[in-house]
């Protein structure tokens, strides 16, 4: 059976800056990620609108290329040249759905992450609505960016919450009971007539299905799926918030040059220098 998890990610902003900090923290990280022949590869970034529901937002499509950066097990039953990654999302913010795929395993191989960004710490059940009989079997992942641990490999001392503070807002560092002193301010402001409280809060609800349908290694690879997702919401959104300074006060404009800019960095960076970014442990 596919194992389905909901990840919950608690950042002490709004949904409005999540907005421009995860477009800007993506092309940030997208650049961390890239050169030596693998990396991220950006082939389509337009407007679309769906015709059947009237669905609009921005459209991706990329190529993450990782011959080298997956588990050696993988490698050995793979053909090279057959580990690219194939992301499309359709972001129609606060909602966004991510799809990937692979090329030489086709539908026996997919990750499927449905967004929500909702102004609330993690307290609001089931928002994506699904039925009944399918949520209950939804394992709950709550991450907290300021206190769940990261391998030393993953830990980078200028992206700990638990020690940065903002310029621009003040916010940070994030103690042990970050959210819920956040959340027990904010209702006093309110108490005294402060509609929005003192601090910002919101959640991502990352609803994640991965299947790999391989004989022999399906559980084995679902849960490395699973596994690396924790990973990656982790580390990337301990770096979203402590990145703030960079990011806090751009416009949407301000984003959409900065994605055309990134596209060509990127273009030139994936063919030269040595193979960084993160490796896929076993």
């Amino acid at each position: 059976m596919v194992v389905t998890k909901e990840y919950q990610v608690v950042l002490p902003m709004t949904v409005e800056e999540y907005q421009v900090a995860q477009l800007w923290s993506v092309a940030e990280a997208s650049k961390n990620e890239t050169g030596g022949g693998e990396g991220v590869e950006v082939l389509a970034n337009e407007p679309y609108e769906d015709p059947k529901t009237g669905e609009k937002g921005q459209y991706t499509k990329k190529i993450y290329h990782l011959q080298s950066r997956v588990p050696s097990f993988i490698r050995l039953v793979a053909p090279s040249g057959s580990l690219d990654i194939f992301e499309e999302a359709w972001n129609a913010f606060p909602y966004c759905k991510t799809v990937l795929t692979n090329g030489y395993m086709k539908d026996s191989f997919h990750i499927t992450i449905k967004t929500w960004h909702l102004p609330d710490a993690g307290t609001t059940v089931n928002p994506h609505k699904l039925p009944p009989k399918e949520w209950k079997n939804v394992v709950k992942v709550p991450i907290d960016i300021g206190n769940d641990s990261v391998s030393s490999s993953d830990y980078k001392a200028d992206a700990d919450p638990k020690t940065f503070k903002s310029e621009k807002t003040g916010r940070g560092p994030l103690g042990p009971n970050w959210i819920a002193e956040t959340m027990a301010s904010n209702a006093d402001e309110k108490a005294d007539g402060n509609t929005f409280g003192k601090t910002p809060v919101m959640c991502c609800y990352k609803l994640v299905e991965g299947e790999f349908k391989w004989w022999g290694l399906q559980s084995r690879v679902e849960s490395l799926i699973h596994n690396q997702e924790k990973r990656l919401f982790t580390t990337f959104h301990r770096q979203l918030f402590c990145w703030i300074d960079n990011w806090h006060g751009l416009t949407m404009a301000d984003i959409r040059a900065l994605e055309d800019k990134t596209k060509e960095d990127l273009d030139k960076m994936i063919t030269s220098g040595e193979v960084r970014g993160t490796t896929i442990s076993e």
